[in-house]
């Protein structure tokens, strides 16, 4: 242990800080909120932490619910195991090959991991396709085809009309038997609102029923658990269970969400599982982070096929803490997942991307211009979004709407479903809309947004005048664009899984495939002026309308969620567009810049802040002059802080103390009178051990006293035997001194994870600084309300 004196806290060279957390984090856990063991006091040397008994009583070393774990301690646990396994390993061949597989053990989990994810992510998105297809009508062939593959088995299926067969029907000519005329629409739209309102019911009801965990995107919960908050429950095997079905019902039900979020959280749910399957996981918190960050890189992988933005998104949006061993084994998962995905192909077109694209004009310089609109269009949706959507959310909290989930769903799913019909971009599947928008029209394509007249002869691709059918697309897709920015906002946060990344990018797809073919009517029309001059000449195909859709739809996920280097990898890797990186960089670079203007804070970001969860964002700078003092409990006229003394108490006053607060742990002094500190102790860990010491040692009543010396001191002779509790405190919590600036304390919590830090002057206790305490502090200084941050 490393031990850092209140002298050097107090100095405000930036050397000694520096040299103080390279010290620190070079033996300790430097992640999320544990409490480090890491300052001096009172002269006392390094102490070995316990496991925490020599004999561990069952519970000891544990978490309640909705609590911060002990970054150290778990660390410390771990280091113990490995070194009793290392020198063990020594001594017989049984031992060394205990601990060979010991090493391979976290290799095998990821490889489960990713099987795992990998067969999930194939069966939701076939799952997926199919249900969705199933609101339109039905496969005579066999009824578990989807549209697709149907059609693909017929033989009379044309190249200009491929979406008919014979074989697939709707539901109006099931049921009446006509497929044309203002009685088969009627049908077909009532159908289509049923099937949206059944699947909606089922996804609310199971959900409500049997996990409410399951709602939601999950990542701004799982960013909290991998800080090191504990959510009894959100990683559980119904969690799994029912987030698999409901997310399937929710997407093919039609309301504006994707599955790629939510993919994240059912990932997370299966390396949680596995876990249990490995001992060094399932009984140290902080060894099974180091699972969940991969796993988060794995659920990207299995979403978008993009294994190297999987990882990339894990280390820049989700993960607090993420050594360069995560980071081999979040590399390895996913190419596992990856590669399950691809032999499950779920797409049927044997690639693992989801949107692959095929564009035969490369960019030029002139078109940067756009590239930035479309940047600055993704960071002012992404900033008005996060606004709308919170303020949204927090009416949902705040009054009886949140009081009826169901109701909620079904209004929403009818409301969507109902504009949703009369229009063909609104009513096909987000994926299927992006796909469509990515594409780069042929000759003998026959969607509407490729309704070009035809002016030459030649079988060439060259840029051409806009037809009746483009125009016709263009006023639908604008049509579109507009129910899809308003619908997207009440849409996410309801009590279905709902991700958002397709809703984002399809948002921005709209955008720029509007602005895409607009630029490349100008330069039909203008090909002479000199913007288009010399690159641009008449009869050549210069502009790509599919690209500026995709750079729309990087900038408006980039927007929403401040992405920025992972989004641009999973955008290449999404769509196999390799030479458009510097396009894609600009409008997402262009995106965060504008979207940071309006407020630092992601979509994610501030969800976890609506939700009140202790989570310190590293993005965030504290700006204030503030000292630990002032931060710290007690204040002023606060009543004085409750202290345990080394000895001199008994179990009955331990107990009162303990039943009259709700503090999570309590700092142990010399005696009331000095205030020396000793060490600090969690009140889980006290109550275990005086309920375990009452059971099984003699003797042990109300009037025994409570000893945390090093040695038993004297007692009377007709006195009850003490109970010694020296094992379970912590002989050198981390102590700042009352005059240490906040922003260094703020930077020592963040690096180190602290849970809790003590303050001191002159060794004497002082009081407390907590996680919750300092958020709350930053709350009240950013003129926010203190009281939205709800847990320790």
């Amino acid at each position: 242990m490393v031990h850092v004196s209140e002298q050097c806290l107090n100095v405000t060279s930036l050397l000694c800080l520096k040299c103080t957390f390279c010290s620190l984090l070079s033996g300790v856990y430097e992640e999320s909120n544990g409490t480090s063991r890491t300052a001096g006091m009172n002269g006392n040397g390094p102490s070995r932490l316990v496991d925490p008994l020599e004999d561990p009583l069952p519970g000891v070393g544990t978490y309640e619910d909705f609590n911060t774990i002990d970054w150290v301690r778990e660390k410390s646990k771990d280091r113990d195991r490995h070194r009793e396994i290392t020198n063990k390993s020594r001594q017989s061949t049984v031992a060394l090959l205990h601990s060979i597989s010991d090493a391979f053990s976290g290799w095998l989990l990821m490889l489960l991991v990713g099987l795992m994810s990998g067969a999930l992510a194939g069966g939701i998105d076939i799952s997926a396709h199919w249900m969705t297809d199933v609101k339109g009508g039905l496969c005579l062939r066999g009824f578990w085809f989807n549209h697709e593959h149907c059609c693909w088995l017929s033989n009379e299926t044309t190249f200009q009309e491929r979406d008919r067969c014979p074989q697939w029907q709707s539901w109006a000519e099931l049921i009446t038997g006509k497929s044309e005329g203002p009685f088969a629409y009627i049908m077909n739209y009532l159908m289509y609102i049923f099937w949206a309102l059944m699947f909606s019911f089922l996804a609310v009801i199971l959900v409500r029923a049997f996990a409410p965990y399951a709602c939601g995107s999950g990542i701004p919960e799982i960013k909290t658990i991998l800080s090191g908050f504990i959510i009894r429950g959100y990683l559980g095997k119904w969690t799994l269970i029912i987030k698999t079905i409901t997310l399937v019902l929710a997407v093919s039900s039609g309301l504006s969400l994707g599955k790629e979020g939510p993919l994240v959280h059912v990932a997370c749910c299966c390396a949680n599982i596995l876990c249990h399957l490995f001992t060094k996981y399932r009984k140290n918190e902080a060894k099974r982070r180091e699972v969940l960050s991969a796993a988060a890189a794995v659920g990207v992988s299995v979403a978008f096929g993009a294994p190297i933005g999987g990882v990339l998104f894990s280390l820049e949006e989700v993960s607090y803490y993420f050594p360069l061993k995560t980071l081999w084994r979040s590399f390895f998962a996913a190419l596992v997942a990856a590669f399950t995905l691809r032999s499950i192909n779920p797409f049927g077109n044997s690639r693992l991307v989801l949107f692959y694209v095929e564009f035969h004009t490369p960019w030029h310089l002139v078109e940067l211009a756009p590239f930035i609109l479309l940047g600055i269009f993704g960071g002012l949706w992404g900033a008005l979004f996060i606004k709308a959507n919170i303020a949204w959310c927090r009416l949902r909290k705040t009054t009886c709407l949140g009081h009826y989930p169901v109701i909620e769903v079904l209004v929403v799913a009818a409301l969507t479903a109902l504009l949703a019909y009369p229009n063909s971009y609104t009513r096909m599947s987000g994926s299927e809309l992006i796909s469509e928008l990515f594409n780069d029209c042929s000759l003998l394509d026959s969607s509407q947004l490729c309704g070009y007249k035809q002016v030459s002869v030649d079988n060439s691709l060259a840029d051409r005048p806009a037809g009746p059918g483009l125009y016709t697309a263009l006023w639908q897709l604008a049509l579109a664009l507009v129910f899809k920015m308003m619908i997207t906002v009440i849409t996410f946060g309801m009590k279905v899984p709902s991700g958002l990344f397709i809703p984002s990018m399809a948002v921005g797809a709209i955008a720029g495939r509007l602005l895409g073919v607009g630029m490349e009517q100008l330069a039909y029309y203008n090909h002479d002026s000199v913007i288009f001059k010399g690159w641009c000449s008449q009869g050549a195909d210069c502009i790509t309308p599919g690209l500026y859709a995709m750079v729309g739809a990087a900038a408006c996920l980039g927007g929403v969620t401040r992405m920025t280097v992972s989004l641009v990898v999973i955008m290449f890797e999404l769509t196999g567009g390799l030479e458009y990186i510097v396009p894609l960089m600009a409008a997402t670079m262009t995106s965060k810049w504008v979207a940071d203007a309006f407020g630092r804070e992601g979509i994610y970001e501030a969800h976890i802040r609506l939700n009140g969860y202790p989570f310190l964002e590293p993005k965030e700078e504290f700006e204030h002059s503030s000292l630990a003092v002032d931060v710290m409990r007690p204040r002023r006229m606060d009543p004085a802080l409750a202290v345990l003394t080394q000895e001199g108490m008994t179990v009955g006053e331990v107990e009162s103390l303990v039943e009259s607060t709700h503090f999570s742990g309590f700092p142990v002094v010399v005696s009331s009178e000095s205030q020396r500190l000793v060490g600090f102790v969690l009140r889980r860990d006290l109550l275990i051990s005086i309920d375990n010491a009452r059971k099984r040692q003699d003797g042990i009543v109300s009037a025994s006293q409570v000893v945390f010396t090093e040695h038993t001191p004297l007692l009377p002779p007709d006195a009850p035997p003490p109970l010694r509790l020296r094992c379970i405190m912590d002989l050198s919590p981390f102590t700042v001194t009352d005059h240490t600036p906040m922003d260094i304390t703020v930077d020592i919590f963040r690096k180190l994870g602290l849970r809790q830090c003590l303050v001191t002057h002159n060794g004497r206790l002082l009081g407390i600084i907590t996680k919750k305490d300092i958020l709350k502090h930053m709350a009240q200084m950013a003129n926010r309300d203190p009281d939205s941050i709800l847990f320790n």
